[in-house]
């Protein structure tokens, strides 16, 4: 009887090849060693109360990475806006033997977008995601040792446009249509924008729409100095129609909009005589520095011992 029943159950285990064998398992899944995003940032040190950050120039488009192909997305990069930042980091050395502190994406537009929130900036490719991180780390880190040379610090994100009006258009979180509002009208505003924190610190006085379109404005300052700008005192505001960046991701998390003692604002230059020649680059950058070194002075009250 027991020889009977184990002939059954090896029966009811067999098939016609023979009796069942799982298997061995397989090896286990090999996860991707993560990348090494360490490159693709370059930092410098400074000694002044100013940021300079060049999201849009970076270099460099690994072909392991994958294009950027979301809904909206931009991947034309800001053409020789890494080259502009550190030529005004060596005006300032030029002009007074002290840097500020600059901070500078590598990375192709097309690959990773430095002025956007992670998920757009990297397309939601997860093994970008440090590097979102490192960027913004960096210039965190930046805006701490520009605050112990001051009690203020300012971010300036140079970019670069393709406008029909050649000029720089200074981004402070204000729209166009805001710009364009009666002084009255503009005042609560500025409590939202980039340099918000300036609007009750400015050592002149300076408030509301002087900090925009005023004397001692970096819009004028930078139009005297023949650049034309908007916001400035000869040109307040872009007309209905025109094209203009108001500032972006980088101007919001970095400048004084929700307090802090750090402003920000988001510089587009046009291309030509700005920054399509390294002679223009020079000329331009030596033409910043002195406009901020009144800025400063005005509003800050910082200048270089």
């Amino acid at each position: 009887m027991r020889r009977v029943l184990l002939v059954a159950l090896l029966a009811g285990c067999a098939t016609a090849d023979g009796p069942s064998v799982l298997p061995p398992p397989g090896p286990d899944p090999v996860t991707p060693l993560p990348l090494d995003v360490s490159g693709w940032v370059n930092s410098s040190d400074g000694t002044i109360p100013l940021v300079i950050i060049a999201p849009h120039g970076g270099d460099l488009a690994p072909t392991e990475l994958p294009d950027r192909d979301c809904a909206g997305c931009e991947t034309v990069n800001d053409a020789n806006t890494q080259a502009l930042a550190l030529e005004i980091a060596d005006a300032f050395e030029r002009r007074v033997g002290r840097r500020p502190f600059v901070v500078i994406n590598r990375l192709h537009r097309r690959k990773f977008d430095a002025n956007r929130d992670q998920g757009e900036a990297t397309d939601d490719h997860a093994p970008l995601f440090p590097l979102w991180t490192l960027f913004h780390q960096r210039i965190d880190s930046a805006k701490a040792r520009a605050l112990r040379v001051h009690t203020r610090a300012l971010v300036i994100d140079l970019h670069g446009h393709a406008h029909a009006v050649p000029r720089l258009e200074l981004g402070y979180l204000l729209s166009a249509a805001n710009l364009r509002l009666p002084a009255a009208q503009l005042r609560p505003f500025l409590f939202a924008s980039s340099i918000a924190g300036l609007d009750s610190t400015s050592v002149v006085g300076d408030s509301g729409i002087a900090l925009l379109t005023g004397p001692r404005a970096l819009g004028t300052r930078l139009a005297a100095l023949g650049y034309p700008a908007v916001p400035s005192a000869t040109d307040p505001a872009p007309l209905l129609g025109e094209s203009y960046f108001n500032g972006g991701f980088n101007t919001a998390r970095h400048g004084s909009q929700a307090g802090g003692a750090v402003d920000a604002v988001q510089i587009e230059c046009n291309f030509t005589g700005v920054r399509d020649t390294a002679t223009s680059r020079t000329v331009f950058a030596d033409a910043l520095v002195t406009a901020l070194l009144a800025y400063f002075d005005d509003h800050y009250d910082w200048s270089p011992a």
